[in-house]
């Protein structure tokens, strides 16, 4: 089923008696790059993917970009249903940031490599902090992160369309990730329901710390590390994403847990 909000696309897949997930991707991504984790939890739960304000089919969008917007659009998408919520790096700040805010939906939570850039050690020279720097290049900044998340020959073989779709992205991925670095989206100690947090081994050091982090102060998190795994896990290696990260959290929440 594919509905649609203001401004906010989405798609379900599975059983609609089953219990709910929702999938959250992370800045300059969409919806679809979370397709192969779905086909892994869709015969068995129901799962949505959407595009985050700004992003693929919810664009155009005159924002805002905060998260508190971000929060308001997974109460949306969610319509009075409980889910676990599954976050991929900015994403798992949304997904945090809504347990913090209506912990009445949400049961659980998995997160990946998700930035904790509002920390004073969080380091300047990645691909978030450079676009937050070229904010009065928009275009530019969505171009430059892309760059370095395909590398040049990827990016320059795209078709010209495809390049400019992303281009205009880059409004949503400066304001959210200019917003993320000045407000703490959520505090370890708000936190209440379970929570598994995860990096792969062939990822940045600042995501292996953050999250490590991240695993410490929420109460009683897990920490899982996958092997093998970079950045984009959820796309590249589904199935063990899936077994060593959100199957746990299944067990600890304990299904069904809708309401």
């Amino acid at each position: 089923m594919t509905h649609t909000g203001p401004a906010i696309w989405a798609e379900e897949a599975g059983d609609a008696a089953h219990p709910l997930v929702v999938l959250v991707h992370g800045a300059m991504d969409r919806s679809a790059g979370m397709l192969r984790l779905s086909r892994r939890l869709d015969h068995e739960y129901r799962v949505v993917r959407y595009d985050r304000r700004g992003y693929g089919r919810s664009t155009p969008h005159g924002g805002p970009f905060d998260m508190a917007a971000q929060v308001a659009d997974l109460v949306q998408v969610l319509a009075g249903r409980r889910a676990v919520i599954v976050g991929h790096s900015y994403g798992g700040n949304v997904a945090l940031a809504a347990a913090q805010m209506h912990p009445h939906l949400v049961a659980g939570v998995a997160i990946y490599e998700t930035p904790l850039s509002w920390e004073p050690w969080w380091p300047g020279t990645t691909a978030g902090a450079s676009a937050i720097k070229a904010a009065g290049r928009p275009h530019e900044a969505a171009e430059a992160f892309m760059r370095r998340l395909l590398g040049d020959a990827r990016w320059e073989g795209l078709p010209e369309r495809t390049r400019a779709s992303r281009r205009a992205e880059g409004v949503a991925l400066v304001d959210e990730l200019a917003d993320l670095r000045e407000h703490r989206p959520w505090h370890a100690d708000r936190i209440h329901v379970p929570v598994v947090v995860g990096y792969g081994t062939t990822g940045a050091t600042h995501h292996r710390q953050g999250m490590t982090l991240a695993a410490e102060t929420i109460r009683n998190a897990q920490l899982v590390v996958l092997d093998g795994c970079g950045h984009g896990a959820p796309n590249t290696n589904a199935e063990a994403f899936r077994r060593h990260l959100i199957d746990p959290l299944f067990a600890t929440v304990g299904a069904p847990w809708r309401r």
